[in-house]
Order: structure tokens, then C-alpha cells, then sequence
């Protein structure tokens, strides 16, 4: 049975990578960080105890800011891959903390690539690792973006993942270690954190729908991304491990949309008119906005036989009906006559 390392299990792209291959008969292991509330909500219904014979997901507390760490977790799980997947990844929180967006995003990656180095040293096993880019790192270079488009990174965000991009390609390149770069273009789904874009919609949509909500308030409606499913993404993470050799490969749909088209679209799912509801807030705009990002993904489609499955409005169906539930439940207790804290609210 092969085994599976992955940083950033809570969150999103993690929750179905490790769905995943526990499908694919993996045993998943996971690094957490400690932390005084639960965080694993998005993993709870893949998780048993470890005294059951058949478990075959396990945690571990670590972070990509502790080598030593990361060292004696690779000396414990013993894994055929790892997918690095941990990072502070919300761009206009990496303008308000730059030093520590650098040090985990950036610096994190040195630190997973130098203990794999030495355990592979070691142990004289086979590692192969995926390495999370983002579609950030192409930043103001003009589109369609593809794996030879130059950087142009315009947030701590990107410049991190730019430098763990070339980390991963000098460590394979010095070590010969397999090392997969994936370049993913924007990926949401009903598990997205609610202060993402697409989430903060889709939930405000299902709240004033029911009432509980009057406005919603954003930034830039105007920016065009690349929207694509992340239960569709990590598979492809995985074919990138599968594959012959190491490579880099941009993931994407091949079609950009605004937030605006976004936002109506949602709107529009629920029979509403998204203008009677968003005012602009100044303090959502970046300091150095993305004005287009738009990915060809010919190169995963044509090595690794892969295309995304879920389409821009389904996706904003799928999103909107999650939270149109997670409303009705929400307003049932209101109702009720509880009092019910939106989560994450004061984020933002």
C-alpha cells in the first residue's frame, strides 16, 4: 500500500486530495498544526480512530515553519509521495503579514525540500513530491498563461510561491529529485474558506435569500480569473506523480470569468438581482491588483490526459445550493430563537 504525506490537510484542496487517495487505496497521513480550536471539519467524515485495524488516515502535528519537525514526521511515515499543498494562502492577508507569508509559503517549501534531501540521503528510498504553485505567480503578465509565460508575481503571496517554484526546480535539477510543479489556476468549491471571493458570495447569497443578510460587500468586480472545480484539481495533482518524469504543468479550465459574472450568476441562481445587494468597500482592493488571469492547460491535457469535468456554472450551482442549505439551517435556529454567529465574520 502506498503512502501519502500531505502539508495543508484542513484545508480545501487537501480535504480532497485525501478523499482521494484513500479512494485510490492510499494510507493518507496529514500534517496539522496545533491549534486551541478544532480545524479539521473538512476531513472529520474521512477520519478513525487510530485504534481501528482498518484506518488508514492519520495526523501529525507539525508546520512547514519547523524543520526539525518535518524531518522526524518523514522518519515516522515513511512515504512514496508528498504533496506540499501547506501555505498562508489568501493574497490580501499576505500584503498584511509579508514576513510570515514568505516564511511558511517560501521558505516552508526550502525547509520540506531539504529534509526529503537528507531522509532520501539516508534511507535510499524514492519520494516523489507535488509542489502547489499558484496562477498569482503569473501576476500582470498578459493572457492566456501557460508554463512558459514569464512571472510577474504582484503580491508576498506570489513572490513566495515564485520562489518555491524555482526551489523545486533547482532541487530537482541539483539532486535529481523528483519534484512536480503545479501551476493551478483558481479552484473553489463548497469547502473554500468563506473570506475567498467566490465563498464569501455564494454564502451571502443563501443568507439574503432567507433574510439573515441585507448586503455584501466587496472589492474589485471587475478582475478576471480562471474558475475551476478543486475536487477536479487533485486528481491531476496526483497523474502529475504518476507521470514518467518531473515536470511542470499549468491546471486550469482554458476560460476566465469576472467577479461580476461570478456574482450574477449566483445571484441569478436564487432568483435575485445581485446590484440591490453589493456595495464596493475600498479595503477589499489590493495595493497591486491581478487584472487577468486565464490558463492554457494543453500540456496537462495532452501528457497527463486530463480536463477539468465541472463547468464554471455548475460550479456556481454546486456552491450556491451548498449554502443555500447551510442558510436554511442557519435560519431554522434563528427562528427558533438562537442567537447564531456567523463564522469567520470578523475576517472579513
Amino acid at each position: 500500500m502506498k503512502k501519502a504525506l500531505i502539508t495543508g490537510i484542513t484545508g480545501q484542496d487537501g480535504a480532497y486530495l485525501a478523499e482521494f487517495l484513500l479512494k485510490k487505496d492510499y494510507e493518507v497521513h496529514g500534517i496539522i498544526r496545533r491549534a486551541s480550536m478544532f480545524n479539521t471539519q473538512r476531513i472529520d467524515h474521512l477520519y478513525r480512530d487510530p485504534h481501528d485495524p482498518n484506518a488508514r488516515l492519520f495526523l501529525h502535528y507539525g508546520d512547514l515553519s519547523d524543520g526539525t519537525g518535518l524531518r522526524r514526521i518523514l522518519e515516522a511515515v515513511q512515504p512514496d509521495e508528498i504533496y506540499n499543498l501547506g501555505a498562508q494562502s489568501h493574497v490580501k492577508v499576505s500584503f498584511d503579514q509579508p514576513e510570515y507569508t514568505a516564511d511558511v509559503v517560501g521558505t516552508g517549501t526550502l525547509r520540506l525540500f531539504e529534509a526529503v534531501r537528507d531522509h532520501l540521503k539516508n534511507s535510499n528510498s524514492d519520494i516523489r513530491l507535488y509542489q502547489a504553485g499558484s496562477s498569482e505567480m503569473f501576476g500582470s503578465a498578459a493572457p492566456p498563461q501557460l508554463e512558459t509565460t514569464a512571472f510577474e508575481p504582484r503580491s508576498p503571496y506570489a513572490i513566495s510561491k515564485v520562489a518555491g517554484y524555482w526551489f523545486a526546480r533547482n532541487y530537482r535539477e541539483a539532486y535529481d529529485m523528483f519534484i512536480a510543479n503545479g501551476i493551478l489556476f483558481n479552484h473553489e468549491s463548497p469547502l473554500r474558506g468563506e473570506t475567498f471571493v467566490t465563498r464569501k458570495i455564494t454564502r451571502a447569497v443563501g443568507r439574503i435569500k432567507l433574510g439573515l443578510q441585507d448586503k455584501l460587500f466587496l472589492g474589485n468586480l471587475d478582475a478576471k480569473r480562471d474558475w475551476g472545480f478543486a475536487g477536479d484539481y487533485v486528481e491531476v495533482m496526483w497523474k502529475m506523480l504518476q507521470h514518467s518524469e518531473p515536470d511542470d504543468f499549468v491546471v486550469a479550465t482554458g476560460e476566465a470569468h469576472s467577479v461580476r459574472e461570478f456574482l450574477e450568476a449566483a445571484f441569478i441562481h436564487v432568483g435575485l438581482d445581485f446590484e440591490k445587494y453589493v456595495e464596493i468597500d475600498q479595503r477589499y482592493f489590493r495595493p497591486t491588483e491581478v487584472d487577468h488571469l486565464l490558463g492554457n492547460p494543453s500540456k496537462a491535457a495532452e501528457k497527463l490526459s486530463w480536463k477539468p469535468k465541472v463547468s464554471f456554472q455548475g460550479l456556481v450551482a454546486m456552491m450556491v445550493d451548498h449554502d443555500m442549505e447551510q442558510a436554511e439551517r442557519e435560519k431554522l435556529l434563528v427562528d427558533a430563537g438562537h442567537k447564531v454567529g456567523q463564522e469567520g465574520v470578523a475576517n472579513g
